[in-house]
This record gives C-alpha cells, structure tokens and sequence, in this order.
C-alpha cells in the first residue's frame, strides 16, 4: 500500500553564484601573454597640489598636476615589467591630463589615444558625468585577441562606472576578462608596485 507522508518538505531553491577564479603570479602572466584582457588602471601616485612654475617639469606648460617621484618610478617600472613579462599592449586609451599621459609616457605604452571620456574635466577629483561612467563600462566589455587594453583614468571615473570596486589606489591596475556578451569580469587587481615582482 503506498504511503503519502502528511509533511512534505519544500524543497530549498539553491543559488549558485558564478565566482570568478582569481589570477596571480605566473598564471597571471600566462594569461596576459594570450591577450584578450582590458587593464583599466588609476595614474600614477600625483599629489593633489598643482605645480608652481619652477616645480613643474619643463613641457607641463598648463601647470597640470604632474606624477611625483613615487609616480615616476612606478610607471617607469610598471612598463618594463611588461615588457620584461611580454606582455602585449594593443590600443592604450587614456584621460588627457597630464599626469595621466605622464603616466603612459614613462610606462612606454605604445600609441595612446587620449579621450576627454576619462579625463577630469579640468576639475581635479570633481565628479564626473554619467556618459563618462557610461563609456568607460561599455569599454571594459570589448574583448580583443592577442593583445590587451590597457584604460588610464582617475578615482571619480572609476567610482562612477564601478562603485563597486571600492578604492583604487593611485598606479592601481583592475584586470578584467572581457565574456563577449557584454560583460566582464574581474580576474585581479595589481598595485602598480607589484608589477615588477611578477618578472
């Protein structure tokens, strides 16, 4: 005789999160080598205060905020560790200030493109506006082959598209994964020191 039990327990709804496995070390490497990886960073370590006219180096005419030397050196050797690590650079995309494109400069990224979508607006540590955060997250979706991108930009960008992310440290990098549906995802972040400790 077949038995209905008077309780039957509701089954439980289990969620399963996709959780993204962390890259470091020479797995790290290994996948920038392979290309296909956007490297969205913060410039370089800059203090707040502008430059007064002896300070400033000789071609920062507008007496933009400039890299101090903790800056200097950190992109200095940020670039060679990729190239020490071969690891291919593609299109490079980077805010107009100057100390955003001093950064690429003494990182020795190849060709960048300067886009006012991650500049400050000329209102150092302002907000900026939502196309900006706009443009900035449908960048981090392109997936490439071959080479990485690599984004230079500033902390109120970053807040804006990805708050999220909390604090980004001056020189820090966020590597993302792009899916090719529109989205990424974050497979590390590297302090702009740590760079060169992965050679």
């Amino acid at each position: 005789m077949l038995r209905i039990p008077m309780h039957t327990p509701t089954p439980r709804l289990v969620i399963v999160l996709a959780v993204a496995q962390s890259l470091s070390g020479p797995a790290l490497v290994t996948a920038l080598r392979d290309g296909g990886y956007v490297i969205v960073m913060r410039h370089a370590s800059s203090p707040r205060e502008t430059p007064d006219k002896q300070a400033a180096n000789p071609d920062n005419v507008k007496l933009e905020r400039q890299l101090d030397a903790t800056g200097r050196a950190g992109a200095t050797a940020m670039g060679q560790a990729f190239i020490d690590l071969k690891i291919p650079i593609g299109e490079v995309f980077t805010s107009p200030t100057y100390r955003a494109m001093e950064t690429v400069r003494l990182a020795k990224l190849p060709n960048p493109q300067p886009r006012e979508e991650l500049g400050d607006g000329g209102q150092s540590m302002q907000g900026t506006s939502v196309s900006q955060g706009a443009w900035l997250k449908e960048k981090v979706t392109r997936p490439t082959t071959g080479t990485n991108i690599v984004i230079v930009t500033h902390m109120p960008n970053l807040a804006l598209a990805f708050p999220e992310w909390g604090a980004v440290a001056d020189g820090e990098a966020v590597v993302l994964r792009p899916d090719g549906k529109g989205g990424a995802t974050i497979v590390a972040r590297i302090k702009i020191e740590d760079w060169s400790r992965l050679r």
